[in-house]
């Protein structure tokens, strides 16, 4: 049975206890010398089951008040791409949940505030190869950006401590398709009205088809409801654009790629 060891970085040297290492099995393998508890049991894509050893599962703890204290912003955002080219290599860690759960009830620091899409296909933690603690994570379908949202960063940010706040679409959005369409559905059409500055702003700038079955046009008013809603934070939150004013938090966005599990992310400006 062949084994793969990787390093994942996480905080480049500043979070001793949080460097992972990960120790992998081939799913195919037929190997029936290594044992494992139940629990640690893994599926496969193939639907056939490996085990896993207890060595191979990685004591990774929590992060602590101070672990998160001596991050900056700039290190929160490489930790997080770092984790996505992990996520998008199959290099992700086999963590010890059962423990996290346990050293994570006595209080939370997370690095960073996601604001992302509801999509199902888009599993946050994993995408950027985070584990419990590490992320405070918030979902709405089109990501967009309201009263109750800007409540959720600036708590996470001013009360809570984290570094960065990430505005995550994805390509092919079902919301944004339907605001381009001009759908109206009890609540949804609310909702939908608060992507209508990206359709209009795409609109303005897109030359082609601009209608909901050219993909390129639905790709800008993604990426361009991914800007809004950066502008929006800073605009409608004095709290979070003083933050970012004084270098103790910033605010990028990305989209994520459904087909290939990346992230691309914008460059960041303020």
């Amino acid at each position: 049975m062949k084994k793969t060891l990787a390093v994942s970085i996480l905080s480049i040297g500043l979070i001793g206890s949080a460097v992972s290492l990960q120790a992998g099995t081939s799913c195919c393998s037929t190997d029936k010398t290594a044992k494992a508890p139940a629990d640690k049991m893994a599926a496969c894509p193939a639907g056939k089951m490996v085990t896993i050893p207890e060595s191979e599962v990685i004591p990774n703890t929590v992060l602590t008040q101070q672990d998160q204290s001596q991050l900056e912003p700039e290190q929160v955002l490489t930790i997080l791409k770092e984790g996505n080219k992990e996520y998008i290599a199959d290099n992700l860690t086999v963590r010890n949940n059962s423990q996290r759960v346990r050293d994570a009830s006595a209080g939370q620091y997370p690095m960073a505030v996601i604001l992302s899409c509801l999509d199902s296909r888009v599993p946050v933690e994993d995408v950027f190869h985070r584990g419990i603690g590490d992320l405070f994570v918030a979902r709405v379908a089109g990501n967009i950006v309201n009263e109750d949202m800007l409540g959720s960063m600036e708590f996470a940010c001013k009360v809570s401590g984290s570094k960065l706040i990430l505005v995550l679409g994805h390509d092919r959005c079902g919301a944004v398709r339907s605001a381009i369409q001009g759908v109206e559905l009890g609540n949804i059409t609310a909702m939908l009205s608060k992507i209508q500055p990206a359709v209009k702003e795409a609109q303005s700038n897109f030359s082609g088809d601009a209608d909901v079955s050219n993909s390129e046009f639905v790709q800008a008013v993604c990426d361009d409801n991914v800007k809004l809603a950066m502008e929006q934070i800073r605009k409608e939150s004095p709290i979070l654009k003083q933050m970012e004013d004084d270098g103790e938090i910033i605010i990028v966005g990305g989209v994520y790629h459904l087909d290939t599990g990346e992230v691309e992310f914008f460059e960041t400006e303020s």
